[in-house]
């Protein structure tokens, strides 16, 4: 009976942490049963995986040099912890794009000597999907609308900005209601970062660089070298998430042989994009929907609004979400997830009464 029970509390563990990564499998096999079709991924998909994997040792190589657990100490001194967070994941975001915020500021956040870091984490994902929509770069939808569509600059900010902005308020204000208090063990006053922190820094770099496309994409076998070389534990990062990216752009290519609708009305993009966003993220939705429109402006917004949500929304959402539960520090996954999703709702359907309100 004793053996039963821990079988079941191990089982039970799992589905907690590795759901996501079980329905994205599941999702990517079923696609490609229903097409009659083996999965395959482009040139591009592979690119994609492989930057996130060089990004992941960066961040890694920078947590064990104990850099972000320094920061984390400058941070959380003074008061409007909060605010100071969501606002440098805000701005952080618009111009490293969305993941690399998330891909920072996570993991210094889970190194705070503070409690409601879930809460942090949840409005951190919802700052860096906010902050994001303002700039071509700041996320993958973005660049591939401002692209694809031949927009300018002042175009394109004036059609996002309100959307962009007054979430950054209305995070502000929920951030200044949030109320911290410091845990009874603090950290270490003499704390220092090794001296790898700098090299992981130049790395870092190399791949923020790689990802604005300034740096061609094998620049980034410099990442994997040196971790291979000189420091193999920065080689322990998430291998799940990658691969349930993975099954996720599988999915994508599935979906775009699945669907083939043609909609012509600017609120049927809108409502559309946002809600296929919800199944398939948003990236794949403004490919799949910028085909049969041109109402760029309502499929950024679509796209957008989308990345709220559900976890599967916006790559954002499923990188804030793995590295909390991947954190030795954290407990009551289930608790977490459920909030996830609840603030992410409450911003989605924010953003669509936004859309309907604001002048467009």
């Amino acid at each position: 009976m004793q053996v039963t029970f821990e079988l079941l509390s191990r089982y039970s563990d799992v589905l907690a942490t590795q759901w996501l990564f079980i329905v994205s499998i599941v999702g990517a096999v079923g696609t490609s049963l229903w097409l009659h079709q083996f999965p395959s991924l482009s040139r591009e998909d592979f690119q994609i995986i492989f930057i996130l994997a060089i990004l992941f040792i960066a961040v890694k190589g920078l947590e064990q040099s104990g850099l972000l657990a320094w920061l984390s100490q400058k941070i959380e001194r003074g008061t409007f912890l909060t605010v100071r967070l969501i606002c440098v994941t805000f701005f952080l975001s618009m111009l490293v794009t969305n993941d690399v915020a998330l891909l920072v500021m996570v993991p210094l956040t889970l190194e705070l000597n503070t409690n409601r870091k879930d809460v942090l984490v949840i409005l951190e994902a919802l700052a860096a999907n906010a902050g994001s929509a303002l700039t071509p770069f700041g996320n993958p939808q973005n660049l591939f609308i401002y692209w694809y569509y031949h927009l300018n600059l002042k175009a394109f900010i004036t059609a996002i900005a309100p959307f962009s902005l007054l979430f950054l308020v209305l995070l502000t204000l929920t951030a200044f209601a949030v109320r911290l208090r410091k845990d009874k063990m603090p950290h270490s006053p003499c704390l220092q970062p090794h001296h790898t922190a700098w090299i992981y820094l130049m790395l870092l770099l190399l791949v923020v660089l790689t990802v604005l496309r300034v740096l061609p994409v094998s620049i980034g076998c410099v990442v994997v070298a040196y971790a291979l070389i000189f420091d193999r534990k920065s080689l322990n990062i998430d291998y799940s998430l990658l691969f349930t990216l993975i099954s996720f752009l599988i999915i994508t290519e599935n979906m775009r042989e699945i669907l083939t609708v043609r909609l012509e009305h600017s609120t049927h993009i809108f409502l559309f994009s946002a809600l296929a966003s919800q199944v398939i993220s948003n990236v794949p939705a403004a490919l799949l929907f910028a085909k049969f429109t041109p109402h760029w402006h309502a499929l950024l917004w679509g796209t957008n609004v989308g990345g709220f949500g559900s976890l599967m929304g916006s790559l954002a959402n499923v990188i804030a979400y793995r590295l909390y539960l991947a954190h030795s520090g954290t407990k009551r996954h289930l608790a977490f997830t459920l909030k996830f999703f609840l603030f992410g709702y409450v911003a989605f359907a924010i953003g669509i009464c936004m859309y309907f309100v604001l002048p467009g």
